[in-house]
């Protein structure tokens, strides 16, 4: 049965006329009086009353037209479902952040970007480290992730920069540079560094060690944290120093101040990381918003960046 059956159907019922139903469908009285017979015929039934004026529902119609109202209504919502797909509007984003990502302000700000425009899309998020959601991109329990590169097996993966944020040293409240502004690595070689393990993000940690070597220091490594974010409680509790991301500034522990480190500095590099040849309207969308929003990010002041950070 052809789906234009039921919406003649439905509207000569609405109509009650054949006539007046064809002008609303735009086709000839004839062809339309045709199909309704051919529909009656295909289901055996009797549809509508023919009378002098117009025409009513049987009782079998009327029970049948409801029914014929709701698939009706289903093509419709299949057809919006489609579209707004193809669109990359309607769906839903599984989206993965490496360690204190959530805290960089460009990434809500991109992500409310996306809301905005696509306000029917479902977005669940979680926070883990770079090797877990590489591995749950494969196993496609993941759709976009946000890692700090170098990633396991990037042969399966597409991955591109996003932006590379400035780093921050983090020294416990107290400290005898704590009125210094401005610090070098070599300032603080003899302090204890408090440094998260490699496998959870090794492009980061190995640009801290590195940073240390080009300052002509080798770090004396001290108590580990269980992640990038842990590293400033630690600080807090008088465990050593850390060099952080400067969007952890924002975690607010009391302990601890911020301080910009001289170069030779670090930088901890994001970028975004999607499953080779995964070119859905919806992934492909909030991709381009994101990449977007940190290239606008990357050029501002640090003031800018972190209006409510002090360092």
């Amino acid at each position: 049965m052809d789906i234009r059956h039921l919406r003649y159907f439905v509207t000569v019922g609405d109509k009650g006329s054949i006539t007046r139903a064809a002008e609303e469908l735009g086709m000839e009285q004839p062809p339309l009086s045709q199909q309704i017979r051919q529909l009656e015929q295909k289901l055996g039934v009797q549809l509508f009353e023919r009378q002098t004026r117009g025409v009513t529902l049987t009782e079998i119609g009327a029970t049948l037209m409801p029914r014929a109202r709701a698939i009706l209504e289903l093509q419709h919502q299949f057809m919006l479902t489609a579209e707004g797909m193809a669109r990359g509007e309607v769906g839903h984003i599984r989206l993965g952040l490496a360690g204190a990502v959530p805290l960089l302000p460009v990434i809500p700000l991109a992500i409310r970007a996306f809301r905005d425009i696509a306000p029917d899309v479902t977005l669940s998020m979680e926070e883990s480290n770079t090797p877990a959601l590489c591995a749950a991109l494969h196993e496609t329990s993941t759709d976009i992730a946000i890692i700090r590169p170098p990633v396991p097996d990037p042969a399966r993966l597409s991955v591109s920069h996003l932006l590379d944020e400035p780093t921050v040293i983090a020294l416990p409240r107290g400290h005898r540079l704590t009125n210094e502004p401005v610090i070098r690595l070599d300032m603080v070689a003899d302090e204890p560094l408090i440094i998260f393990p490699r496998e959870l993000g090794p492009g980061f940690h190995d640009a801290i060690l590195s940073a240390y070597q080009m300052a002509g220091v080798t770090p004396k490594l001290g108590q580990q944290a269980p992640q990038i974010a842990g590293t400033v409680p630690l600080v807090a509790a008088g465990f050593g120093v850390s060099v952080v991301p400067r969007s952890l500034c924002q975690i607010h522990t009391g302990g601890v101040t911020f301080h910009t480190i001289s170069d030779p500095a670090p930088r901890a590099t994001l970028a975004v990381a999607i499953r080779a040849g995964q070119n859905t309207p919806i992934v492909s969308k909030f991709v381009k918003i994101l990449r977007t929003h940190c290239r606008k990010w990357e050029k501002l002041s640090p003031e800018e960046q972190f209006p409510a950070a002090e360092y």
